[in-house]
């Protein structure tokens, strides 16, 4: 056995172990096995993060930071424990830093509405035309609120942001620039590190939505640099209903809060409120306890599982996507790069996607049909719509080929 073949083996082996702890996968869809082609919209979980959410609720179920007794205690020492992996995680300077949301649209409104002391009439706001649409309203919402004039960046013709086009906007000396740090319709991977550099350099307050790209690389907010980067657990093979801001901290403290109540006040009377201290000062009102926990389950999932060689063998498997839709004929892809990031989008020759993606559900294929909420991306592109194909750690060779053969089953059908 050749060396290379001994470590394709081990390799298969290693990916088999990590396929085997997500129960989802191993159902039956009527007469088909389950094929999930569709972890950029939410990614199934591994076991060991649903058993942490249910050892939570069966063993140590109470509310956080507010009581003496023992269940407490232990809540609050678990969800605690999470904003320090996170804090390691993603390489942030302080713990303080890690604010926990119900997901990225939340923690990109809570940046955008704190933001708006200030903003003011005129000031210009920079958004990636592949944005998802968490990304674009809550700005257009500031806009509203202060008079901000908002420009999308366009793309150039291979669908990635256009840096010519940039640098002419940047020389604007806009306020906010708000950029995806991979785009979750099409997998193209923006340059973050070099844009926002740009951008700071001319002034401006940087917010990278890295969603799509948690889950499939490791993130460094020391290296990326950004005021505010936001993602969310359940693309990262946690559970939904968490999320995370991450913002440095000088500028996490000068939000202003989006919600008020409690757990995130010092003190409280009819004469008038003050605020507590970061990270409670963002956090109102009772936390999504067992969520985070899960999120912590997942943190650990990833650093265990997501080495440089999975991450080759998920471009690998992604490039072999491309190729085998390429070969079918008849396909349509959007912006399929080499470099792409989890994602493939296309369509099978001018049938509309939902009728592709309701036949390719008949055989057990799960993929996402429609605008992908990133509806200024699919106008740029002259689309309606359009199929996608995402992968997660999990996918393997074989659920490529057998969404291949079910496409080419649904092209016969149709064309």
């Amino acid at each position: 056995m050749t060396h290379s073949t001994s470590t394709d083996t081990a390799l298969s082996d290693s990916h088999s172990q990590i396929r085997a702890q997500f129960p989802t996968l191993s159902q039956m869809l009527g007469d088909y096995p389950l094929c999930y082609l569709d972890t950029a919209a939410t990614s199934q979980k591994p076991q060991s993060v649903l058993d942490a959410m249910a050892q939570y609720y069966l063993n140590d179920n109470a509310n956080v930071h507010r009581a003496a007794h023992q269940l407490s205690a232990r809540a609050t020492s678990s969800y605690e424990k999470v904003r320090d992996e996170l804090q390691g995680f993603i390489n942030a300077k302080r713990r303080e830093e890690i604010i926990f949301t119900h997901g990225t649209t939340e923690s990109i409104n809570l940046v955008a509405y704190g933001l708006t002391p200030q903003i003011a009439a005129g000031d210009l706001i920079l958004i990636d035309t592949a944005a998802h649409h968490a990304n674009i309203v809550p700005w257009q919402e500031l806009a509203k609120r202060t008079g901000a004039i908002i420009k999308p960046i366009p793309l150039d013709k291979d669908c990635r942001l256009d840096r010519h086009a940039y640098q002419v906007l940047l020389a604007l000396k806009p306020k906010v620039v708000a950029l995806c740090h991979v785009s979750n319709a099409l997998g193209t991977v923006n340059p973050v590190v070099e844009l926002v550099q740009q951008a700071k350099a001319q002034g401006a307050i940087t917010l990278v939505d890295g969603a799509q790209a948690v889950a499939h690389l490791s993130l460094d907010m020391a290296a990326i640099d950004c005021d505010f980067y936001v993602f969310s657990g359940h693309k990262m093979y946690g559970p939904t209903g968490i999320g995370v801001l991450y913002g440095r901290f000088d500028k996490l403290d000068l939000l202003t809060p989006l919600l008020t109540g409690g757990e995130m006040i010092k003190r409280v009377s009819f004469d008038g409120t003050e605020f507590g201290s970061l990270p409670n000062r963002l956090e109102t009102g009772t936390p999504p306890i067992s969520e985070v926990i899960g999120l912590g389950a997942a943190i650990r999932f990833l650093q265990q599982h997501l080495t440089p060689d999975v991450q080759a063998h998920e471009a690998e498997l992604l490039q072999y996507l491309q190729q085998q839709l390429r070969a079918l004929g008849d396909v349509h892809l959007y912006a399929a790069h080499s470099d792409n990031l989890g994602a493939v989008a296309f369509n099978l020759g001018d049938e509309h996607h939902q009728d592709v993606g309701i036949l390719l559900d008949q055989q057990g294929v799960a993929v996402r049909c429609g605008h992908h909420c990133a509806m200024p991306l699919m106008q740029s592109l002259n689309l309606k719509g359009c199929c996608r194909a995402s992968i997660g750690i999990y996918t393997n060779k074989a659920d490529i080929d057998r969404f291949i053969a079910a496409l080419a089953s649904v092209k016969e059908l149709l064309l």
